[in-house]
């Protein structure tokens, strides 16, 4: 991988054809674990926007600050920046990102696909589930040691090295809040999990085939990779096969 293009917190914006693609970074990280994707993707014609998260790209602290709302409309209004520019709109999240991008889907209803990378709708981590309790207590959490197959993920990857204990308890009220919405999800999804990720468990997987709402619904299963599946080492598969969905669906 070409380390120029990483590690740094900056959103990316990518100039390209009448097909753009919304990419959400994960909680915690920034649009550098989407670079890799989105570069492979603008180089195939498509325009890509990679915003950054509110209260992220600075300090864990600094996420406490926000909630789940400000992610949604900020990237909200990204999406109509996209818009302005492209007639067949995708969406692609990664883990929270994968949230809100189902959040999004479900609420503004016109995209053309969506795409969602180690949807975290079921975490493992006790640290978040406990959030509401550790929120009063503890400002910071320490992260758990990272499961990534590709040893290079962390040195090309920005990322807070700690839980935001509020900010984390914001990710779980977005949980329940995309779970009650996935029948609203109408739009074509394609899934991308990796069957050894210890970040995220797989019974979210099964609710989103359970719940959503679109009638076309494709799962691809990694298993050489751990959760950041946009940087580990079946990251070419992730990203021809994102981009063979979107050659499907778009209609520009």
């Amino acid at each position: 991988m070409n380390g120029a293009l990483f590690k740094k917190p900056d959103p990316f914006f990518l100039e390209g054809g009448p097909t753009g693609i919304l990419l959400i970074h994960g909680f915690t990280a920034s649009p550098s674990e989407m670079s890799y994707l989105g570069n492979f993707l603008n180089e195939r014609g498509l325009t890509v926007s990679a915003p950054l998260l509110p209260g992220h790209g600075t300090t864990p602290e600094d996420a406490n600050r926000y909630r789940w709302q400000h992610w949604a409309n900020h990237l909200t209004i990204a999406f109509a920046e996209m818009q302005d520019r492209c007639s067949s709109i995708f969406i692609g999240g990664f883990s929270a990102g994968a949230l809100l991008a189902l959040y999004l889907a479900a609420r503004l209803g016109r995209i053309d696909g969506l795409i969602t990378y180690a949807p975290a709708l079921k975490a493992s981590n006790k640290k978040l589930i406990l959030a509401p309790v550790i929120k009063y207590f503890r400002r910071t959490v320490p992260k758990p040691p990272a499961h990534d197959m590709y040893p290079d993920v962390a040195e090309v990857r920005w990322a807070y090295d700690e839980y935001p204990a509020r900010a984390a308890d914001e990710l779980r009220k977005l949980q329940g809040v995309v779970k009650a919405s996935l029948p609203d999800v109408r739009a074509p999804i394609l899934i991308i999990y990796s069957t050894a990720d210890e970040t995220v468990k797989s019974e979210g997987i099964e609710l989103l085939l359970k719940k959503a709402g679109s009638n076309q619904i494709e799962v691809v299963a990694l298993h050489n990779s751990g959760h950041i599946i946009t940087l580990d080492q079946e990251r070419d598969m992730v990203a021809e096969k994102s981009y063979q969905f979107i050659s499907r669906y778009e209609t520009g």
